[in-house]
This record gives C-alpha cells, structure tokens and sequence, in this order.
C-alpha cells in the first residue's frame, strides 16, 4: 500500500482497498476517516454528536465540529467475518459525558462499498438528551488538482408526478471560497438536503455525488424511512460529507438517552469509483442494494404486473368493469392482476372512511373472492391495493382502537387529509394489520399487495416525553418489522412499496419490500426522465414503471409507453379490452419482449449514455449493462421535433464500456418507430435514429458472432 502522509503521527486501525480508505488514529486518540496521503487537518471526526449542553465549537449551519465529536477517543476495535463481508467495530468515547459510541463499518473485499451505522450507550451517570447524530464522515475530498474547482455536485430533487429529477453544479457555485486565510476560520454554511415529514423522499432523494472530470465519483445513500439529512462544504481546502438521520433542527427529532440506554443511527452508504464517473459509482450502489435487501422469489422471477388504476379505473372497480380487464390482461401476458382503490367502500367518497378493508358488497354483488377467483383462471396472481398506515376518520376504527394506537400531537390525535395514522409500535395498531393482512393473503389467496400512502403526517408522534421525530423513528423501525413479519408468514407474498408514486422511495424500505412505485405521473410524454432517472434509487428490477396503453393511442402512444417499462418492472394498466387486433399485438409483443428479456434484469448494471436526463430534455436514453449484452432504451420527445431537420432526427451516444467491440444493434421493440441503430467501435459510439417525434425504441448491443 502507498504510505499515507499526515500531519500528525497517525496509524491505521481499518483500511480497504477497493474503496482506498483508512480509519486513522492520532496520538491524542481521535479517529477519522480519509484517503491515501490525506492531510490530517482535512479529515473531519469519525463520529459527530451534538446534544444539550454539548453544542459546536463553530456556530452555523454545519453539524460538524461538536463538542462531543471533538473529544470521542479511541477505545479499541474489532473485525469479524460474516461470509464474504467484513464488519469492524470502531469503540470510542467522550471523557466528559461518559458517552460511548461504537461505530460498525460493513464492506466487502471486492466491493467498492461502505456502510456504516452507529450505536451510542451513555455509560455516565446523567441523562444525555441527543439533538443529532451523525452515521458516517468522510473529509478530504478533492479533484485531481487536490482542490475544490474540479468538483461536481450532483443530487436529487423529487416531488409528486415529477420523481429523480437529478440537478448538478461546479462545487464551488455551491460552496463559494471565503479567504480562510484572511480570517481563520472556515465558512459558517454548506450545502445540505433533508427530509421533511413522513415522506422520505417527498421534497428529496437520501442520496447525492461529488465527481471531477477525471472519472472519479463519491456517491452516498442513507437508508431512512423517517428524518435524514446530509451536508457537504468546505474543509482546510478539500470537501467533507456528514450523513445524519433525524435531527432536532430539521425533524423535531430529540432523543434522552438515561444511564444505560442506547441509540442506533440509520445506515448509510459511501460508494467509490476510481474510474466511470457517476455510471460507474450507480453501477456500485445497485451492487449494494442488491446485497442487503431481503431475499425472494419475485427478485428473479419478475413478473408483468397488471393494476387496474392508472388511466383506467382510477379507483372506481366493480366487478363488472373488473372482469373484461382481468381476461384482456391474462391474454396480454400479465401474470399478476392487482385490483387497485376503492374496493372496500361503496361510495366514491371513500377517502376518509378507509380503514377496516373489508370489501364492498355493491362493487362486487358475488363478493370479491368471485373477482379474485377470475383472477386465478386466467392464469395471473391476484393482488390487492393497500394504505395499511391510515384510518379514515369517518372509520369504525377510529373510534374502535385507543388513542395510544395512533400518532399524537400536544395529546391529540393528529389529522391530516381526513385520516389519523396508525403508530405500529402499539399492540393494537399491529394486531389490526396483522388480521387484516392474513384474510387477505391467507384466507383470500392474494399474493400481492400495494403498499400505498397518501399523507405526509408532518413530524411525527409525541408518545408520553418523546420528541415528534423520535415517535416518527420509532414508528417507522415498527412498520419495517412489520412488513418483514407479514414475508415470514406468507414468503411469496409480493409487497410493493408506494407513496403517492415515489414519495417514500428510500432502502430502509426497499431492503424489504420487492417492488417501489416509481410515479403518479398521467402523461406517458412526462414519464421517460422519471423511468430513465428511476435506477440511480432503485434497482431496476424493482422500480415499477406504468405502461398504459388506450385503444385511442395511435401505433407510436402505444409503443412508446410501453417501451419506458421493458428495462424496469412492467405496470401495465389500460383498457385492453377496447383495442382492435393490431393494438393488442403490439401489447402483447412488448410483454413477450420483456419476459425474454427479465433474466438479465436483476444482475445488469444501469447506465446513462447521454447522462441523466433533465426534465425537459427532447432526447433520453437509458441502459442496463450485462455480462453477455448491453440494452438500452432511447426516447425523443416533442412536437417540435417533427419538424426538425434530418440530422436532428438522430443521436449519438457514447457507450465507453462497448470500446472496440463488433456489435451488431438490433432493435428489440418496437418495429413501428422505424429505428435505425449504426455503431463505430473506434469511436465507441452509437447513433440512433428515430425519424418522428414521441416515439422510443429498445436496442440490443451484443457483440457480432466471429466471421
């Protein structure tokens, strides 16, 4: 290994190569995690801890520099081995407080992956009342000059219809030189994203990048259902990254540790790449999703999806209007038929009746095992939708369950959007989903289920002296057992998590559930930035995207909602049942494209060829790089483009990893956009021609068999 230069006498108490990062140890016994050759004064306290009484030694917007993280000290550590991953517990403390906290940093060798959590035990004999806690610090990040000016930003704006809208600056637009040398200090900002609310990822994706134009990437993820929040800035002239959950001035989120009692932090990830820039560090992150979600069968099985809602029934089934779909989709291809809203109450106004899920006896005058049965016969699993978090207030059961079995606020239950919301860590909350969900999954037979939900609750629940952010925690570890506990008892049982679309997109969630919503959005022209974006925040073979073809769509409508579905997970929905011959074949061989190509979904890495895309961009191409070929989907949008001249009708992409290959493009689907693919292996480039607007075509790049 290349020595490591510091500025003070430091060693090595934990180091891995792929990601080429150490955990550094000074004289004094601080920790702190760097690079190859990192100035010391760069790297920034293994641990950062702010609680009352125990603040920063720099007043601001950082929640860097505490108090506490300025005198934690090493303790020891420990390293075990747990098949092909290595977990290093790092144990330090703070003299004062007589805090502990014990860092566990997860890697595998071959990874370039970190995931850190900390467990903190206050060991003294005063209560600690913690404000905010950081997962994991990295400082000393720089371009390859060692500076700051080559830096990129890149990070994740998301909000309802309108998901992984990725936004990038120069560094330095961001975090703006202020002439430390002229006043000894460094800035009193950064820049930072949080949650806010019960939607995770309502305004934001937990997750972010800085690169340079060398090909280096450092991606980070946290993996929080409740309150996160990240910040970066400027450090003794590098970049510094600080990874928090919940916090005291972003999320109401206090926490009162007494003698004895411990706190754990969410995790969080580091990913590194060395070269390929963001692809690549996307490209490591997938690995890691992969690696610590909850194993099953649908991960590789992948079934077509059918639901019954988006541009079709809208929340309105009966079984009349139920039965022509279930036939139409079974002789599409789906293999799985989820009845979506609205069947459990007779009125359209169910909103706020919503609770007991118990089906509506005018929707479905055979009742609903009839409708499930259909299902069966035509070969599909039948599937449910659900919002299992919230209770109506017009529902029995909100005058049925306690108080205590709801989130509370100032003593009273709390409102939002005509529903209470339930607190899974009472008994009788978890005792209702748990009957609900054994009729359904046992009795009724469905093997899947919607996980939907629809309110942002604010921040959280007072439960006796708890804060709103703890009680929103504390809820939200509850309802990551729960879903776990329902897979123990049905193992087949698919669940998919969605919030409104994409609102609670986030791996504490997705470690367990198999499939997340990708969006609300209506119009199959606004879709394409969001399926294209959709795998830098899930793998894709679990990011859900709506296909929705009509029997009013033309051949190109058809084909291009469609085909923004084929390298993620098909949700197909429309009125199947009104189109002609034509239109149905063009559904049907868009499914039996997709289930040829399924296989190589879940072990293919995603790929952006004309980077992420923007949300008004007229051309998107997104691609999942295989072992054994490369596919990738390219749309042009925009009415404008009908018009414009021959040479605007095409696009040439740069595909570096295919550099030198004989390839011979073929387009999978569909045949009606009249694509035309040419590749130049000297230049590693493809271009794709696509003569009218509003139209997209999936292609193959595998290399030409030899002469």
């Amino acid at each position: 290994m290349t020595a490591v230069v510091e500025s003070v006498d430091t060693s090595r108490i934990w180091s891995h190569q792929a990601l080429g990062l150490h955990a550094l140890v000074d004289a004094a016994g601080a920790v702190r995690l760097g690079g190859d050759g990192e100035d010391w004064a760069r790297l920034v306290p293994l641990v950062e801890v702010t609680a009352t009484g125990h603040g920063r030694m720099w007043s601001g917007e950082r929640f860097i520099e505490t108090a506490v993280g300025d005198r934690l000290t090493y303790r020891g550590h420990e390293t075990v081995h747990d098949g092909g991953l290595e977990r290093t517990t790092i144990r330090l403390s703070d003299p004062v407080t007589d805090l502990a906290a014990d860092v566990t940093l997860e890697t595998a060798a071959d990874a370039a992956a970190l995931r850190a959590r900390v467990r903190l035990v206050n060991e003294g004999g005063e209560p600690l009342r913690l404000e905010s806690v950081s997962t994991l610090t990295l400082g000393g990040v720089a371009d390859a000059a060692g500076g700051l000016d080559g830096l990129t930003l890149h990070w994740a704006d998301n909000d309802w219809l309108a998901e992984c809208r990725w936004r990038q600056a120069p560094f330095r637009e961001r975090v703006v030189p202020l002439s430390r040398s002229a006043h000894g200090h460094e800035g009193r900002g950064c820049f930072e994203r949080y949650s806010q609310g019960s939607w995770s990822t309502g305004r934001h994706l937990p997750l972010a990048a800085l690169t340079d134009g060398q090909g280096h990437a450092w991606l980070w993820q946290i993996e929080s259902s409740a309150g996160w929040r990240f910040e970066t800035g400027e450090r003794e002239g590098a970049a510094y990254l600080a990874l928090f959950g919940p916090d005291d001035a972003h999320h109401q989120w206090h926490h009162t540790l007494a003698r004895g009692e411990e706190f754990h932090t969410v995790p969080a990830v580091l990913v590194r790449a060395r070269t390929g820039g963001l692809d690549a560090a996307f490209g490591h992150l997938t690995d890691h999703r992969r690696a610590v979600r909850r194993e099953h069968p649908d991960h590789r099985a992948l079934p077509v999806v059918y639901n019954d809602y988006m541009n079709t029934l809208m929340g309105d089934p009966t079984t009349e209007r139920l039965l022509p779909l279930i036939e139409a989709a079974g002789r599409a291809g789906a293999e799985v038929f989820v009845i979506d809203a609205g069947w459990y109450d007779d009125a359209q106004g169910w909103w706020d009746a919503v609770g007991a899920w118990e089906p509506a006896p005018r929707r479905f005058p055979g009742g609903l095992p009839e409708v499930l049965d259909a299902v069966r016969r035509h070969g599909m699993t039948p599937g449910l939708w659900l919002e299992p978090e919230v209770v109506g207030v017009r529902s029995p059961l909100a005058r049925t369950l306690p108080d205590e079995a709801f989130f509370r606020r100032g003593g009273r239950r709390v409102t939002e959007h005509g529903r209470h919301h339930l607190d899974l860590r009472h008994p009788a909350a978890r005792a209702h989903l748990d009957r609900v969900v054994d009729r359904l999954a046992g009795e009724w037979g469905v093997g899947y289920l919607k996980l939907d939900y629809n309110i942002n609750v604010g921040p959280g629940t007072e439960n006796g002296g708890e804060s709103p952010g703890a009680g929103l925690l504390g809820h939200h570890r509850a309802h990551l057992d729960w879903m776990a506990s329902l897979l123990d008892r049905h193992p087949r049982l698919v669940l998919e998590n969605c919030g409104s679309g994409g609102l609670r997109m986030d791996y504490a969630q997705l470690a367990v559930t198999q499939l997340q919503s990708t969006s609300d959005q209506q119009d199959l022209l606004r879709y394409p930035p969001i399926a294209a974006a959709a795998p830098t925040a899930v793998t894709p073979e679990q990011a859900a995207v709506w296909a929705y073809p009509q029997p009013e769509h033309t051949l190109d409508q058809i084909a291009f909602t469609l085909t923004g579905a084929l390298l993620g997970r098909v949700h197909l929905s429309g009125f199947l049942d009104r189109m002609n011959d034509e239109q149905f074949a063009l559904v049907r061989s868009a499914l039996a494209v997709y289930k040829e190509l399924r296989p190589r979904i879940a072990e293919a890495r995603p790929f952006w060829p004309l980077g992420l895309p923007a949300w008004e961009d007229e051309w998107i191409a997104q691609g999942l790089r295989g072992r054994d070929a490369t596919h990738l989907t390219v749309w042009r949008r925009g009415a404008a483009a009908a018009q414009a001249p021959g040479r605007d009708r095409e696009r040439t992409l740069t595909v570096p990893h295919l550099r030198g290959a004989r390839l011979r493009p073929a387009v999978l689907y569909p045949t009606t956009a009249d694509a035309v693919a040419r590749w130049d292996a000297a230049s590693e480039q493809l271009t794709v021609s696509l003569p009218r607007a509003d139209t997209a075509v999936l292609l193959e790049l595998r290399p030409a068999a030899s002469e």
